[in-house]
């Protein structure tokens, strides 16, 4: 019982650091002067040989057997995450950090939405009251009710995180039809399938020969390359196995509380109340639609 207590705090530890560490990435991007393309292409070629060598070093290697079966679902989640990215960064470029990641996590709630459409679930009072909760409060972060939106930009910025949370609310419902593979082999194949999208992307509409690549930038890309991605998601992945889906929903939402924090705190971006209220309702919505109901199982949340 002293071993899997042990087990069960250090996979607590682990999530908590990659939850901590995911919600930084705003600071980082912001300051990385290069297109959103390429910083997504960046962050999953690193990613996916950070991944591979994890694969090979742990065990029994890689799944092709796994990988062939699903193929087709992983390359098509694989280039939502790309897509997903891409806009993640530019929301980022466009509105606070605040603001984008708080859109970003309308993707629970997206995946409450098509749950009836796709999986045939049943759209519960609960779930209504969710989808209500978090498209109130997205009305009251954007400010539409009181001031109206504040330029083209923070209307760009808006549109670009809900798009952002639209492809990753796609990731998780084509999560759920990829079976019997491990996460690791599943995460390794999504961001090299990102890679492979974002790469002739990225050269056709970038002019990548006269991009110029300061040292600070340089060192930013290999952070989010390496700690954002390749670190974090190996410590994410291997809490799974000791953890309930239940305590990795809960503390998936440290991300956007540390995302709006530091965002104050060293981007000075100004948070109102109405802001406030907004987070609250929209991260309240999507934890609760992400917590099994009584009568049900709880099942494992997807990145």
């Amino acid at each position: 019982m002293e071993h899997e207590s042990g087990a069960v705090s250090r996979a607590k530890a682990s999530l908590i650091f990659s939850m901590l560490v995911f919600g930084t990435i705003g600071i980082f991007v912001r300051y990385i002067p290069l297109p959103s393309s390429v910083i997504a292409l960046t962050r999953g070629l690193i990613g996916t040989a950070f991944l591979a060598v994890v694969i090979l070093k742990k065990g029994p290697g890689i799944s092709w057997g796994a990988i062939k079966r699903n193929l087709l679902n992983l390359c098509l989640s694989g280039a939502f995450i790309g897509i997903n990215w891409i806009l993640l960064f530019e929301s980022y470029h466009y509105t606070t950090v605040a603001t984008a990641t708080l859109c970003y996590y309308m993707a629970p709630v997206f995946v409450t939405i098509a749950a009836p459409f796709v999986f045939k679930e049943r759209l519960t009072k609960k779930k209504i009251f969710c989808i209500t909760g978090a498209l109130v409060g997205m009305v009251l972060i954007s400010g539409i009710w009181n001031t109206g939106i504040s330029g083209t930009g923070e209307l760009w910025g808006i549109l670009y995180g809900i798009g952002a949370a639209v492809f990753y609310a796609s990731v998780i419902l084509l999560n759920k039809k990829i079976q019997g593979i491990s996460a690791y082999d599943k995460t390794m194949m999504q961001l090299a399938a990102s890679s492979i999208v974002l790469l002739p992307y990225t050269v056709l509409t970038e002019k990548v020969s006269v991009l110029s690549l300061t040292p600070m930038a340089v060192i930013l890309l290999a952070v989010v390359g390496i700690l954002h991605t390749g670190i974090s998601y190996t410590l994410y992945f291997g809490s799974m196995k000791n953890l309930e889906a239940q305590t990795i929903a809960i503390f998936s939402y440290i991300d956007p509380i540390v995302a709006i924090l530091l965002s104050a705190l060293f981007l000075k971006e100004p948070f109102r109340i109405r802001g406030i209220a907004g987070a609250i309702m929209v991260l309240g919505a999507a934890l609760i639609s992400e917590l099994p109901d009584k009568s049900q199982d709880t099942g494992g949340k997807e990145e």
